[in-house]
């Protein structure tokens, strides 16, 4: 998580396919059952139970794949929710979140929950948090009381726990999805139950209506052809594979857990793909505070995220004052518009996989490029020493932002000249010199500037479409949400790829003579 600050809207149903998995899975013989994959004392200690208690055992894990372990209602139930939502009483559908946290502490506030429609018809709208009245920059839009902060300190109930699990091999996002997937289960009894509803509402669905890629079918995912973004949702998708067999591990170690839930061993109870669902939703919703322990550092806050819209250029954010968790706001605001906050420094690929949203405007939009000096120079040690003692590594990662190309290729000349230094006089000139200099001739940089040119070219070849033809699909009104929203991204990388060349184009027509042929680079610096 590379943001100082996480929030959003989200929180997604369980599947019908899912549950019924669930239900076939956990309720069948205990010969069939998969053994516990971490912590092996856990794995023991239910084979060490009385006949009673493994019957206990059995029986809790089969409620626990009966409920709704996760979020509410299936696919077709949602389907259907569009038609039936229009029956709920306005109660239910606004001031039960909002009622419930006046009734458990919440002071007097200047905010509403309002609701605006779905892209995709077959999902319920969206709530959102509006101004109740007018704002000025600078007020208290509403102050959450601590008890009503979901925290891990909450959660374990003691920080020491806490602070073990979370620098171990769990993070806190996985013992947050974990705590309210238990939750979820005890239903009505659950002290949380209007915060779970109001996030079982959401269905992971970012501002555009639209799930984290992380949650896409394959045929979605070929919406990202070309985009790097595709890679970082399959190694975040493998980051939650590993959180997920860990989550015995807590169940063991988490004190109050284990005594609340003595015999719902967490993958025992709750398949992967549920787990999946709660980790995506805790991760689009999530708050990190700053100045607190580190037990309270990830929250999930009620008329927080999912509720809160974002803008990348905003700079209000939820904030830890004293027993609070407050909003105060950077704008004016007239009474009923939705109110924003900030992200944190997140390009849109984050912004996609974390949120579900592209952010056309967003200042911190960048790509990516790794560069690295080659290991079979044979002065590759002479070289690393040189990018070392002006603050580069031998693979070095440069970020490209939106509209700063120009500085970004300067940033990689240096770096890829020193690359191209062959000679080994040369290269002693290099070593006894001061600053990023390289001795360059015109054939030289001319190769430096090609082989970037090449790299760049590369990158906008992988895309199936040009920029022309994502304008033209993103102009089509009917088009799916998802699509839509990827066809965003890679419309807005394609953008920088274009003016990474045009930068590029622009220095080598100022090269002395364009009739020089580049310079062979038997130890060129490697680039993707």
């Amino acid at each position: 998580m590379d943001s100082a600050f996480l929030q959003t809207s989200q929180f997604i149903a369980s599947t019908t396919t899912t549950a019924t998995k669930t239900r076939s899975c956990s309720c069948s013989s205990s010969s069939t059952s998969r053994p516990l994959s971490v912590f092996s004392r856990v794995s023991q200690s239910t084979h060490l139970l009385p006949a009673r208690s493994r019957a206990i055992l059995r029986r809790n894990l089969c409620l626990a794949s009966n409920a709704d372990t996760l979020v509410s209602g299936s696919r077709k139930e949602d389907r259907n929710s569009s038609s039936s939502s229009h029956n709920v009483k306005k109660s239910e559908d606004f001031g039960d979140l909002k009622t419930w946290m006046h009734s458990k502490g919440l002071p007097p506030c200047k905010v509403v929950l309002k609701e605006k429609p779905s892209h995709d018809e077959k999902h319920r709208p969206i709530h959102y948090v509006a101004a109740s009245e007018d704002l000025q920059a600078g007020d208290i839009a509403f102050s959450v009381p601590n008890s009503l902060v979901v925290t891990l300190e909450r959660i374990l109930g003691n920080e020491t726990i806490a602070e073990l699990l979370t620098t171990n091999r769990l993070s806190e996002l996985a013992c947050l999805a974990l705590y309210l997937m238990y939750e979820k289960k005890q239903g009505k009894k659950s002290f949380w139950y209007p915060f779970i509803r109001e996030l079982d509402r959401q269905r992971g669905r970012g501002q555009l209506a639209v799930e984290s890629p992380l949650l896409w079918s394959e045929a979605e995912m070929a919406y990202l052809t070309g985009s790097f973004t595709k890679a970082e949702v399959k190694e975040r998708d493998e980051g939650i594979k590993r959180e997920y067999n860990e989550l015995d591990t807590v169940w063991f170690m988490a004190g109050s857990l284990f005594k609340q839930y003595p015999y719902d061993i967490p993958t025992e109870a709750f398949p992967f793909e549920i787990f999946k669902q709660a980790f995506v939703a805790v991760q689009s919703c999530v708050v990190h505070l700053q100045k607190v322990s580190l037990a309270r550092r990830f929250a999930l806050v009620p008329l927080g995220p999912p509720l809160l819209a974002y803008k990348s250029n905003c700079k209000a954010m939820l904030t830890a004052v004293e027993d609070a968790v407050q909003l105060v706001v950077d704008r004016p605001y007239k009474a009923g518009e939705p109110i924003v906050v900030w992200c944190g420094p997140q390009p849109n690929s984050k912004l996609l996989i974390n949120y579900g949203f592209v952010d056309e405007d967003n200042p911190y939009d960048r790509l990516v490029v790794e560069a690295s000096l080659n290991t079979e120079d044979p002065q590759f040690q002479d070289k690393r020493m040189v990018a070392q003692r002006n603050g580069k590594l031998t693979v070095q990662t440069f970020h490209v932002y939106a509209g700063k190309e120009r500085e970004a290729i300067s940033d990689m000349l240096p770096y890829m000249r020193l690359g191209y230094v062959s000679d080994t006089s040369e290269m002693q000139s290099v070593i006894s010199s001061q600053g990023p200099i390289c001795p360059v001739s015109p054939c030289m940089e001319r190769a430096v500037l090609e082989q970037i040119s090449d790299y760049f070219t590369s990158r906008l070849s992988r895309y199936p479409t040009t920029l022309s033809e994502d304008e033209t699909l993103l102009a089509d009104c009917n088009i799916d949400p998802k699509k839509r929203v990827a066809t965003q991204l890679v419309k807005l990388e394609k953008k920088i790829l274009h003016a990474c060349l045009d930068a590029i184009l622009e220095l080598i027509n100022r090269l002395p003579d364009d009739t020089v042929s580049p310079c062979p680079a038997p130890y060129a610096p490697l680039l993707k």
